[in-house]
C-alpha cells in the first residue's frame, strides 16, 4: 500500500513533536485534533494480534510453496515455450506487505491528524519500520534460488533513498534503485508491472491492497470490488498472495466512494454502513 503507521511501548519523541508542530491537514485548524479512535483496535490488532503474525506467516508460507512449484522441472515443462527460459520474477507492494508502518498509525492517532505527506515522509526518513512477519524470510529465500524481486509501492519518488535504507535496514536482500519502483507520475502501477513481464516471468504478485495486483480493482465500488473479487477467485493464494491490513487502504476508500470527505462526515458513513441484524 501507499502509506500506513504503528507504536511500541515508546514513540520516537521526534516524530511526535513534528506531528504537533507540522501545518495544519486537511481543512483541520493549528491545534485541532480529528478523532481517529475507529482506527484504534486496527492498529492494536496489527501490533499484538497473534492471529494477524499467523495470517502474515500462513501467507509467506503458501506463497513458498507456489514457488517451490513453479522451480519444479515437470511444471515449467507445461508453459508456453517462450516462458520457460524467461527469468523468474516477484512482485511485492512495500507498506503492510513487506514492512509494517503501524507506529506511524499509531502517531497519527494520537497526534489526531489523518494521513498527510508531510508526517508520511518524515516517518519514511526515520527508516525504522520493521519486516512484515515471514516475508524477509521468503523473499531472501525467493533470492537464494535466483529470483529477482521487484518492490512497486506507491511511496512518492523522493522517499526512495529513505526506502532502500529501510528495506536494507529490515533484512531484505537484493535492494536497489533498479529494483524498487516507486510512484512517478501515476498512482496506477499497471506500466511498472509490464515493465517488469517484459524481462520476466512473473512467478507471483504479493499486496495488501487489490490494487497491488490489478487495475481490475482500481476505483471500484464496494459491490464491484467483491464481484472481481470473485473473479479471480482461482489466483488468491496461487498467483495472488494477499497479507492483512485492517488499518487503511482501498477498501475503506470504497466505502466513502472515493470522496474528499471530514473526519466528520466519514464517521458518519461508517456507521451507515454497518450491516445489522
Amino acid at each position: 500500500m501507499f502509506r500506513s503507521y504503528r507504536i511500541h511501548t515508546f514513540l520516537p519523541s521526534a516524530f511526535l513533536f513534528l506531528g504537533l508542530l507540522c501545518s495544519s491537514v486537511a481543512g483541520q485548524q493549528p491545534g485541532e485534533k480529528a478523532n481517529l479512535d475507529y482506527q484504534v483496535a486496527a492498529v492494536l490488532y496489527t501490533q499484538k494480534a497473534a492471529e494477524y503474525r499467523a495470517l502474515c506467516l500462513q501467507a509467506f508460507n503458501i506463497a513458498r510453496l507456489r514457488l517451490d512449484a513453479d522451480m519444479d522441472k515437470k511444471n515449467v515443462k507445461k508453459l508456453p515455450k517462450n516462458l520457460r527460459k524467461m527469468p523468474r520474477a516477484i512482485i511485492v507492494d512495500i507498506d503492510e506487505t513487506v514492512l509494517d508502518n503501524s507506529p506511524s498509525q499509531a502517531a497519527s492517532i494520537l497526534n489526531g491528524r489523518p494521513f498527510n505527506p508531510t508526517d508520511w515522509h518524515a516517518w519514511g526518513e526515520m527508516r525504522s519500520a520493521k519486516p512484515v512477519p515471514g516475508a524477509a524470510e521468503f523473499l531472501n529465500y525467493a533470492v537464494s534460488k535466483g529470483v529477482k524481486i521487484f518492490y512497486i509501492s506507491n511511496r512518492d519518488e523522493v522517499q526512495k533513498e529513505a526506502t532502500i535504507d529501510n528495506l536494507q535496514k529490515a533484512g531484505f536482500a537484493d535492494v536497489s534503485a533498479e529494483n524498487v519502483l516507486l510512484r512517478t507520475t501515476e498512482s496506477g502501477k499497471d506500466a511498472r508491472r509490464d515493465s517488469v513481464s517484459a524481462k520476466y516471468r512473473v512467478v507471483m504478485l504479493a499486496g495488501d491492497n487489490l490494487d497491488d495486483f490489478s487495475s481490475a480493482f482500481e476505483r471500484k465500488n464496494v459491490a464491484d470490488r467483491f464481484a472481481e473479487t470473485d473473479k479471480a477467485k482461482d489466483l488468491w493464494g496461487n498467483r495472488f498472495i494477499v497479507l492483512p491490513n485492517a488499518m487503511y487502504g482501498t477498501w475503506e476508500n470504497a466505502i466513502y466512494e472515493y470522496q474528499r470527505l471530514t473526519e466528520e462526515q466519514k464517521a458518519e458513513i461508517r456507521a451507515k454502513t454497518l450491516e445489522l441484524p
